[in-house]
C-alpha cells in the first residue's frame, strides 16, 4: 500500500503551489527537494559573509489570483511591498523614464523625452489590457488533447467567452496579430523614443536567449503583464525577498499536515509496465505512492530520472526537440555603500533600473548568442535588496542584484570557468560604470551565477530559467510537447507541473495550481 498519495519532486513555486492544493483537497502529501533549502529560483542564500541577495528573481511580475484567494498566502507571512515607482529606465544624459502606477505619472515621465509618446501612452495601456485579460483566461485552462477535442474540453473553454463579450472579434484579432509580433513592428505602431522602445522590448526579451527582432517577442511582452491592470513593468517586491514567498507556502503545507524533506535527491522515477509507482532516492530509499508531480524541466524528469529505456521512440523525439539555451546570469555585488545613480535621488532607489537605450542596443547583445561568445554591452537590469530588507547587509553597505543578458549557455571555445565569469563581471561592471560613477570603486566582493552555474545547482538543462524557450512552437498546447500538455504525461499516475509546462515561466504559479486541478480532478 502506498505511503503517501501524491510525492512532489522540487520544492520551487509550482511544485510548492501544487502540493498546497493537493494537501487542502485532503491528500497526503510528500515533497522532495535535493538541495538543503526550499524555494528553487525563489531562493535566497548569503554569498559573502553578512550580504544576503534573491538567488533569481528580485521581483514577482503577477501572481495567478488563485493561488491568492485559494491558498490564502497573505496570511501565511507573504507580503507584497506596494511601490509607486515600478521601474526606471536609465538615459543618457540623465534622461530617464519613470514607471508609476500611476499611468498619468508614466506619460508625464515620458513626455519629457517626446510629447507624442505620451499622448500615446493611456490608449497603449488600454490596448495591453484588453489583450492580457484573453491570456488571463487562457492560463487558467488545461490546454486541449490535439487533435483530440472532446465535448468536456470545449465546454471548459468557454470561459474564454468572456473577454470575447466585452471586446468582440476585434480582441480577438488583435490577440492573434499582436502574439506572433517582433518588438520592433509593435513598436512602430504607437511609439518613437528609443528608450522607450528600447525598456519595453526588454520586458518582451526577459529570461529569452533571442533579441526583439525574433517573433513572437510580442506575446512575451503580454505574458510579463497579465494582472497587471495597466501598469507596464509591473514588478512587486515582496518582504523579506523571495524566499518568503515559499515560506508561505510551506506554511500552508504545515497546515495541513504534509511533509517536506530537503537534502533528499531523487535519482529516479519508478515505472512499471508504464505505470508510475513512486520514485528511489540517492540514500537508496524507495517510496511509493499513488501519484508522483515533477515540477523538474522536461529533460531531467524523463530523460535522467526515468531514462531513455523506457521512453516511446516518438515522445522521446519530441523531447529531443525541446529548445532550452539558457543565457541569463546572475551578478551579485557587496558593496561598501550605497551607490550614486546618476540623475536618481534617494528616495527612488527602491525599485529596478534597466540599462538599454535602444532595441538596437538589445539585438547587438543578443548576437552573442548566435556567435557564443560574452555581450561586450549586455542588457543589465538591477535592484539594490538592501535598501528593502535591512538584514540583507550590514549596517552602512548594501547589495546591487544583476540580472545580464547575454550570456550563453553554449561557449563558442570556450567552457564557463572561473575566467569565463571574471570577464562577464569586469564586462557588467563597465556597464554600470556608465550609469553609477566609481561603481567599481564600492565592490568589497561580488558572485557570478553563469547558465551553468544555474544548471548545476537547480537541476536546469541549460541554465534555462523557463525550463525551455518561450518560442511559438513551445506554447500552449505543444509545452512541453504535443503529448504532454495537460499535465499528464505517456506514465499512468506522473504528472508535470514546472515551469515547462503551459503557461510557461515566472513566479506565478498557475502552472502548479493548473497542476493540482488536473490530479484532483483525476480522482487519485
Amino acid at each position: 500500500m502506498a505511503k503517501y498519495d501524491s510525492i512532489v519532486i522540487g520544492s520551487g513555486i509550482n511544485s510548492l503551489v501544487a502540493a498546497a492544493m493537493l494537501s487542502k483537497s485532503g491528500r497526503k502529501v510528500l515533497v522532495l527537494e535535493s538541495r538543503n533549502e526550499i524555494g528553487g529560483l525563489a531562493s535566497t542564500i548569503e554569498f559573502a559573509p553578512g550580504f544576503k541577495c534573491n538567488m533569481v528573481y528580485d521581483t514577482v511580475k503577477w501572481i495567478d489570483p488563485r493561488v491568492l484567494s485559494k491558498l490564502k498566502i497573505e496570511s501565511q507571512g507573504f507580503n507584497i511591498i506596494h511601490s509607486d515607482i515600478r521601474r526606471i529606465a536609465l538615459g543618457k544624459r540623465d534622461e530617464h523614464i519613470v514607471f508609476h502606477n500611476s499611468s498619468q505619472q508614466t506619460a508625464d515621465s515620458i513626455s519629457k523625452l517626446s510629447e507624442n509618446d505620451a499622448a500615446n501612452w493611456k490608449e497603449f495601456i488600454s490596448y495591453i489590457k484588453k489583450l492580457t485579460r484573453f491570456l488571463e483566461y487562457l492560463y487558467k485552462l488545461t490546454p486541449p488533447e490535439l487533435p483530440k477535442i472532446g465535448f468536456s474540453d470545449a465546454l471548459s473553454m468557454s470561459s474564454l467567452l468572456k473577454p470575447f463579450m466585452k471586446h468582440g472579434t476585434q480582441g480577438i484579432v488583435d490577440l492573434i496579430r499582436t502574439a506572433p509580433m517582433m518588438m520592433p513592428e509593435f513598436m512602430d505602431e504607437w511609439f518613437e523614443n528609443e528608450l522607450l522602445r528600447g525598456v519595453l522590448s526588454a520586458a518582451a526579451i526577459h529570461n529569452l536567449s533571442f533579441g526583439p527582432y525574433a517573433s513572437a517577442t510580442g506575446y512575451n511582452f503580454l505574458h510579463q503583464h497579465l494582472y497587471c491592470d495597466g501598469i507596464i513593468h509591473h514588478s512587486n517586491f515582496i518582504e523579506g525577498g523571495t524566499q518568503s514567498y515559499a515560506n508561505a507556502l510551506k506554511n500552508v503545507l504545515n497546515s495541513n499536515h504534509s511533509e517536506i524533506r530537503t537534502n533528499s535527491k531523487v535519482i529516479s522515477i519508478n515505472i512499471n509496465n508504464n505505470f508510475c509507482e513512486g520514485v528511489s532516492l540517492e540514500n537508496g530509499e524507495s517510496i511509493k505512492a499513488n501519484s508522483v508531480i515533477s515540477g523538474l524541466d522536461p529533460q531531467n524528469t524523463f530523460l535522467k530520472l526515468i531514462g531513455v529505456s523506457n521512453l516511446d521512440p516518438n515522445f522521446y523525439t519530441q523531447l529531443r526537440n525541446i529548445k532550452y539555451r539558457g543565457s541569463t546570469a546572475r551578478i551579485h555585488f557587496a558593496l561598501n555603500k550605497l551607490p550614486q545613480i546618476n540623475g536618481i535621488s534617494d528616495e527612488h532607489m527602491k525599485t529596478m533600473f534597466s540599462i538599454c537605450p535602444s532595441m538596437e542596443y538589445l539585438e547587438k547583445a543578443s548576437d552573442a548568442v548566435k556567435y557564443g561568445h560574452l555581450s561586450n554591452n549586455p542588457y543589465v537590469e538591477f535592484c539594490i535588496p538592501s535598501l528593502l530588507n535591512s538584514d540583507f547587509s550590514p549596517e552602512g553597505k548594501h547589495v546591487l542584484s544583476t540580472s545580464v543578458q547575454y550570456a550563453p549557455y553554449h561557449l563558442r571555445n570556450k567552457k564557463w570557468d572561473t575566467e569565463t565569469k571574471e570577464d562577464l563581471m569586469q564586462k557588467t561592471s563597465i556597464v554600470l560604470e556608465k550609469v553609477i560613477p566609481g561603481f567599481s570603486k564600492l565592490v568589497e566582493s561580488y558572485t557570478v551565477f553563469s547558465p551553468k552555474d544555474l544548471e548545476n545547482e537547480y537541476d536546469l538543462t541549460e541554465g534555462n530559467l523557463n525550463h525551455g524557450e518561450m518560442t511559438l512552437d513551445q506554447l500552449l498546447f505543444m509545452r512541453p510537447t504535443i503529448s504532454s500538455a495537460q499535465y499528464k504525461t505517456p506514465f499512468k499516475n506522473l504528472y508535470l507541473c514546472g515551469l515547462g509546462t503551459h503557461p510557461g515561466g515566472g513566479l506565478h504559479g498557475t502552472n502548479g495550481f493548473n497542476a493540482a486541478e488536473t490530479i484532483i480532478k483525476d480522482k487519485i
